[in-house]
């Protein structure tokens, strides 16, 4: 079994901006790249409403292609990287300076989730381990040979790591703040239930892929 061909290639496009995976973290998936445009024209919109330098966290960042699509898009924005595996902190510096972005807009963190984040956030976005971990067989072969099985698993139901998020959150998001969580469908039942829950929308294969949760 050959590893994934972006691995083999070493890197891959998401949206405008070219994300190496030399630490081979996550490899970056069409779904991710369709809701991350989605926010990206949402924050546009806001500055238009209320021009503001806006602070962004990238949550569970892998290889960063999350922050660095919206450093890329959106002019002054200030993002910062949460990364608990530090062997990807050289990654995420790469794809900031592979992809002519300045560096001082940007922080990289390591630390378990908001560990070590004292900041509020405009956004925050998030592509967390949600996978159950006794539903494998949905799973491509290759996928959990090569790629990071902490990037994978979610733990039970496939709901620790984000009910973790989800009960600091409030700490961390300005108000009228704006939490965008990446998520299996059948897992929307539980995450409706949740403080800060606002609604649940698809991918661009109808699949109920990203919630929002809001600071009002």
């Amino acid at each position: 079994m050959q590893e994934p061909e972006a691995y083999r290639i070493g890197s891959i496009p998401f949206i405008h901006t070219e994300i190496f995976l030399d630490s081979h973290p996550l490899i970056p998936r069409t779904e991710t790249e369709y809701w991350v445009n989605e926010v990206i024209k949402t924050i546009h919109k806001s500055q238009i409403l209320n021009p503001k330098s806006i602070k962004i966290l990238d949550l569970c960042a892998g290889s960063g292609c999350i922050g660095v699509a919206v450093l890329k898009e959106i002019r002054d924005a200030r993002v910062d990287f949460v990364e608990i595996d530090e062997t990807h902190h050289k990654t995420i510096k790469k794809n900031i300076r592979e992809n002519n972005l300045d560096e001082s807009r940007t922080r990289i963190f390591g630390g378990n989730l908001f560990e070590n984040i004292t900041d509020q956030y405009d956004f925050i976005l998030s592509n967390p381990p949600y996978v159950n971990p006794e539903l494998t067989e949905r799973i491509q072969e290759s996928v959990l040979k090569y790629e990071p099985e902490q990037a994978l698993f979610g733990g039970k139901d496939g709901l620790e790591v984000i009910g973790q998020i989800l009960t600091q959150i409030h700490k961390h998001l300005n108000l009228g703040g704006i939490l965008y969580l990446e998520h299996e469908p059948e897992q929307v039942v539980a995450l409706s239930k949740q403080p800060l829950y606002h609604d649940t929308r698809e991918d661009q294969f109808g699949r109920l892929r990203f919630s929002r949760f809001k600071h009002n």
